[in-house]
């Protein structure tokens, strides 16, 4: 038997009998049942709701050739500009593929512990890397799945090294998993050339001493959630996620879609949250992030059981539910000629989705070689000079009863970030306690703010003083039907959306 075979049969083994355990039920009866109905006594943890920012960290082997996201899978579609690219600079797919791509990953001036700082001085209060992307490579010493970043690329357990570094500075900590759709998202590398000196040559995914990484022979290779996937695959991919889960038990758990696989994926996330409650004494502080992707073909998902997840989404109202937007500075994998968010445009973004009940969770990808660029430590630094002066009006706040006013609205959705730039008219609430707190997300021209959801009569507010934060002393404010007014004082606080505090 070749070693690909033997370590095939391992993993199947193992997989089954994990699963079979899972599914049998354990010593005593779980709070958690894998159902929808026990799943969905879910209650999201204070923590999160307290947190408001997370720092979410793409990183893995794409960042060598570092032109886009994606690369795993385009690298094997010709025609397709990545796969030019990998044709120009490492040859063709056929002889060099995604394996040797991942042999060139080095990871080599990779400091966990001095970006938990950086990100916890941003005013971070989670982290979330990423575990394992669609490439089906883990980044965490897996027992079940020779390809992973101990034995191979950087030599280092990634996950272990940010978990340690963010217990160390107090932070929560995540983890992203892609891997479900990896069966047939990474499928494209069993393709050939249909035309050119190479058409009909099969790339190296075909070869089946790789098949542990390309998986086993099949014929879709569409983006979405496997359609028909084997029984093999989703009791591997039940093996590694509860692997990850064991190993490292992270405060939030994510899938990049709704839940796989039916019943296996409900076993999963029972798992989770049981194993969650056991290292709490009983207590659930378990996040679970998923998605309710419109098209029905990333999963399933139900209200209640989760924290709805917004890819590049935004929302047009308060949800009463907690949830998390995730996004960029720029592409989510560092590429040479990246264009970031400005700071301006980051805050703005982050203070509508407080206002709206919701997190953040910011993307800053690392180089290849584990460091972040200038630009991106610039962004950082920035965004944690603006928490130390707002950062009460942020941490621990509940939204109003209205989250805002302004012209800047936003239908809702996913993948529907706004470039329009939000002006001194957009006004954000946050609260408190007894404190409202109303954010002016630009510095108006005049001085005078107006706050016209404030004015005399239309709410039953009683206002005994107003403050801004980061200013020494009062401001002169006065209050009419028009609205509340405030002067302003000549010099800023600080650089972006301005805070006031109303007792």
């Amino acid at each position: 038997m070749n070693t690909t075979k033997h370590i095939q049969l391992i993993v199947s083994l193992a997989a089954a009998a994990l699963f079979a355990a899972g599914m049998a039920g354990r010593c005593r009866k779980p709070r958690f049942e894998p159902t929808w109905e026990s799943l969905e006594n879910y209650r999201c943890p204070k923590w999160f709701r307290d947190a408001k920012l997370g720092i979410f960290i793409c990183w893995n082997p794409y960042t060598v050739p570092a032109v886009d996201d994606w690369y795993a899978r385009h690298m094997y579609m010709q025609g397709h500009r990545q796969y030019q690219y990998h044709l120009d600079h490492y040859g063709h797919p056929s002889k060099f593929g995604y394996k040797d791509i991942i042999a060139l990953w080095k990871g080599e001036k990779f400091d966990a512990d001095r970006m938990v700082r950086l990100f916890k001085q941003a005013g971070a209060k989670y982290i979330v890397p990423m575990a394992v992307h669609h490439d089906n490579f883990d980044l965490w010493d897996s027992r079940y799945h020779r390809w992973n970043s101990v034995n191979m690329g950087p030599k280092k357990d990634i996950v272990g090294l940010w978990r340690e570094a963010s217990l160390k500075h107090g932070l929560r900590f995540g983890v992203t998993t892609h891997l479900a759709r990896s069966y047939n998202w990474l499928n494209t590398s069993k393709g050939c050339d249909s035309e050119g000196p190479y058409a009909g040559v099969p790339y190296d995914g075909a070869d089946p001493d790789y098949a542990d990484l390309y998986h086993e022979p099949h014929g879709d290779t569409s983006k979405r959630y496997p359609r028909n996937p084997s029984e093999s695959w989703k009791r591997e991919w039940f093996t590694r996620i509860k692997d990850l889960v064991d190993q490292h038990h992270p405060d939030l758990l994510y899938f990049d879609g709704g839940v796989p696989f039916g019943k296996i994926g409900l076993e999963m996330i029972a798992y989770y949250f049981n194993d969650n409650m056991r290292r709490h004494n009983g207590r659930l502080e378990a996040v679970f992030n998923i998605k309710n992707m419109p098209d029905g073909q990333h999963g399933e998902y139900r209200d209640g059981m989760c924290v709805l997840d917004l890819e590049r989404g935004m929302l047009g109202s308060i949800r009463p539910l907690p949830w998390q937007n995730d996004t960029s500075i720029g592409p989510w994998f560092w590429t040479r000629d990246a264009k970031y968010k400005s700071p301006d445009a980051i805050i703005d973004a982050f203070v509508d989705i407080i206002s709206k009940n919701g997190n953040l969770l910011l993307n800053v990808p690392p180089k290849a070689d584990g460091m972040l660029d200038d630009e991106a430590e610039k962004i950082l630094a920035e965004l944690g000079a603006w928490t130390a002066v707002n950062g009460e009006a942020v941490y621990s706040s509940r939204p109003w009863r209205i989250y805002g006013e302004g012209p800047t609205a936003f239908e809702g959705g996913y993948f529907k970030e706004t470039t329009k730039p939000f002006t001194a008219s957009d006004i954000r609430f946050t609260t408190k306690g007894e404190v409202l707190y109303a954010f002016f997300l630009d510095w108006p021209l005049d001085g005078v703010v107006t706050v016209r959801s404030l004015s005399q009569g239309r709410v039953p507010l009683e206002i005994s003083k107003i403050t801004l934060l980061g200013h020494d002393g009062d401001v002169q404010w006065s209050r009419d039907r028009g609205g509340l007014m405030v002067r302003l004082p000549s010099q800023r606080p600080c650089d972006y959306a301005y805070a006031l505090k109303i007792e």
